[in-house]
């Protein structure tokens, strides 16, 4: 009440108020933002949980490539090791006659064919320890191993399957979910009106007196009950409900999988055994049946080939098994090493 018109031109009429006014949540509304917070919490540490254990699932994977990939460059340097000594003898016998010079040409060939082999198995050892390094958290690529990673893991799970809804990826899309309904629920009680107390004192200059003032008020929500949020808060719900939901028939076909790979790469072991001893002992023959020149060099290279055949299946069968080990490891939410994460 200050300068405007007599007789308020001055500030002898002057009314000045100091005033505190305290917000009273109606409604609930702290607890349930502090049970939304909390379960944000729990949703942040189970999708912490789950990348751990993705990351163990990967890094597994990346050593077992990286092992197999000197496996497979031992086994094409033998390859090469011995397709030049068949080529030395092939030699021997195009100088004392027992084969014509077109022999040597289809020795050597198989020389050069072994040694491009030999050099993609190198590369491919290459990119497997570059792999592993990056995943590592190392600059400079890894060149060996420590410790061999395949064949450690051929024992199948004592335990039956694990239970989908232990699954870490439905762990977390479950505590996602219960986020969520807590959200719902602090948007909800938002729309309830807030009352607000206020006191104060008053300083009124005319009357040189002062006074007391309190006051309450009350929001009328007639245009405005959050509804957009509601409505927004309640599709979030909905989607991670069907998130929930596709994860737990995820992890059910994962599982699926993985005693299916494990199952696959036990009979593919099976055979690679029985073929490796097969191809070991054809070999031998061919090569002394060769030698004594009652067979022909293909017959001999098709033994060879068999061999190799049979080592590489090997190989292949032990990387399966480490993959189905590790993936059931990590729908067990623990690493193949047995190791639990928190």
């Amino acid at each position: 009440n200050i300068l405007g018109q007599r007789p308020y031109d001055s500030f002898e009429r002057a009314e000045t108020t100091l005033q505190f006014s305290l917000p009273i949540e109606l409604g609930a509304k702290h607890a349930a933002r502090v049970a939304a917070g909390s379960a944000d919490v729990t949703a942040a540490e189970a999708l912490r949980r789950e990348g751990r254990l993705v990351y163990a699932f990967e890094l597994a994977l990346a050593y077992g490539a990286a092992e197999a990939g000197d496996r497979r460059v031992a086994l094409a340097e033998d390859e090469v090791s011995e397709a030049a000594n068949i080529l030395g003898m092939v030699r021997a016998f195009i100088l004392s006659g027992r084969e014509p010079r077109l022999r040597g040409s289809q020795a050597e060939a198989e020389v050069h064919a072994m040694q491009g082999d030999l050099g993609l198995a190198r590369a491919n050892r290459t990119a497997a320890y570059a792999r592993l390094s990056a995943l590592a958290g190392n600059e400079e690529p890894f060149t060996s191993l420590a410790d061999p990673l395949l064949g450690r893991f051929d024992a199948r799970p004592s335990a039956g399957p694990p239970d989908p809804l232990q699954a870490p990826a439905y762990l977390t899309a479950r505590a996602e979910r219960d986020a969520a309904e807590k959200r719902v629920m602090v948007e909800r009680r938002k729309a309830i009106p807030d009352i607000t107390v206020s006191v104060g004192a008053r300083r009124i200059e005319s009357d040189k007196a002062h006074a007391l003032t309190a006051g309450v008020t009350i929001p009328l929500n007639l245009f405005d009950a959050n509804r957009g949020n509601i409505a927004a808060s309640q599709a979030d719900l909905r989607a991670t409900n069907a998130r929930m939901a596709q994860e737990r028939l995820n992890a059910a076909a994962d599982i699926s999988s993985a005693f299916a790979e494990l199952d696959a790469a036990d009979a593919q072991a099976r055979a690679a055994d029985h073929a490796l001893a097969t191809a070991e002992a054809g070999y031998r023959l061919a090569h002394i049946v060769y030698q004594a020149g009652k067979s022909s060099l293909a017959e001999l290279l098709t033994s060879r080939h068999a061999l190799a055949g049979a080592r590489s299946a090997i190989v292949d069968a032990a990387e399966a098994r480490l993959r189905a080990g590790a993936l059931l490891a990590r729908l067990q939410g623990r690493t193949i090493t047995g190791e639990t994460l928190p």
